[in-house]
């Protein structure tokens, strides 16, 4: 660092993204993408709007919040557009959390939330999730503090039901509970539906994961009307223009588009479910997801070691060092043909290492 990086920073440890490696074609099973192009009218779009790059984009993203308010059934003063739900986030971090208002989140999760803790010099408790990686319920009900939870959980793809969901909201009233849902449209049911009985609720959305836009980052929140306007104050404090203008027609026209969009998802899931048997059948533990992708050990290989081995023949999985799951690794699922490929690269592994 240099030797102006201010001592306010000097020990934040950044989040690390997923390779990007460009040495050789890589089948990517290992940042959650889609496997699926937008839709053919989100390129046009896009493409038409570029040609209005000269002028300011809409700062309220009129169209764009319209349009997801209408799926979700909210009001229009019930959702807040973002760069990505990265960005929403680290807002409801700023806007919700301070010295005297910490957040609580599990051990195993998404690893931004220690980030944005951290960045914004608020105090956090981690809650270890049980051993076969869900959440205790009841290590959330009652404690009076903010709390975030990735549903379905990142890495894992365990899923939380609403129900339960709603127990911990509702047993926490005076503390903001946010659900971020990046992978929900993957098998889950979203707990924006609960937004007008608890105000003190908060779900987060991505277009990253199931409408093919993670290069344009595009997230989004849903929240009682009070809790968007305290967003809004964030967002027109540091980025006014948050939401660029193609990102905005993409994501409209996206949602125009939503049965296209919809019916990867379906095409997703029966891919994950192919890739579940076809790895239990050779000898891995598969966590059960509900999201685009899979989180699974073997006891024949090192989970590092798979990794590797993966890689040198073209095929890239995500693998963490933390002690408690570095047996395992994140494998997105991708069309049929990528996770055929898959199983026969560790075929090929296991039969050269005598497996």
């Amino acid at each position: 660092m240099s030797r102006f990086f201010t001592d306010k920073y000097s020990k934040l440890v950044p989040y690390t993204p997923g390779e990007q490696p460009k040495d050789m074609n890589y089948i990517k099973l290992n940042t959650n993408e889609s496997p699926f192009p937008p839709s053919s009218e989100v390129s046009e779009a896009v493409k038409n709007e570029a040609n209005k790059l000269q002028l300011y984009c809409d700062p309220v993203c009129t169209e764009l919040t319209s349009k997801i308010a209408e799926l979700h059934n909210v009001d229009f003063n019930e959702v807040l557009a973002t760069n990505g739900s990265d960005e929403i986030l680290n807002f409801a971090f700023m806007a919700f959390c301070d010295q005297n208002n910490p957040i609580v989140f599990a051990d195993i999760t998404y690893g931004f939330y220690s980030v944005f803790a951290d960045l914004n010099n608020i105090p956090y408790e981690i809650i270890p999730l049980k051993d076969d990686f869900s959440i205790d319920i009841n290590d959330y009900i009652g404690i009076n503090k903010n709390i975030v939870i990735a549903n379905p959980n990142a890495p894992t793809g365990k899923y939380l039901e609403k129900a339960d969901i709603e127990k911990i909201v509702s047993s926490n009233p005076n503390n903001i509970v946010i659900i971020d849902e990046a992978y929900i449209d993957f098998g889950g049911e979203s707990a924006s539906t609960l937004i007008h009985k608890y105000d003190n609720l908060l779900v987060t959305g991505t277009f990253s994961k199931s409408r093919s836009l993670a290069g344009g980052r595009l997230g989004f929140g849903i929240g009682n009307k009070d809790l968007i306007a305290d967003l809004n104050t964030i967002k027109y404090s540091t980025n006014p223009y948050n939401v660029n203008r193609l990102t905005q027609i993409a994501g409209v026209k996206a949602l125009e588009n939503n049965g296209y969009y919809m019916n990867n998802c379906k095409t997703i899931i029966k891919n994950r479910e192919y890739t579940e048997k076809a790895l239990d059948d050779l000898g891995f533990y598969v966590i059960p997801s509900k999201a685009n992708f899979v989180f699974a050990k073997c006891d024949k290989i090192d989970g590092g070691e798979l990794y590797k081995k993966l890689k040198a023949k073209g095929i890239l999985v995500r693998h963490f060092t933390k002690e408690r799951i570095k047996d395992y690794n994140r494998i997105t699922i991708g069309t049929m043909e990528q996770m055929e490929a898959l199983i026969a690269a560790i075929k090929e592994i296991f039969k050269e290492a005598g497996i």
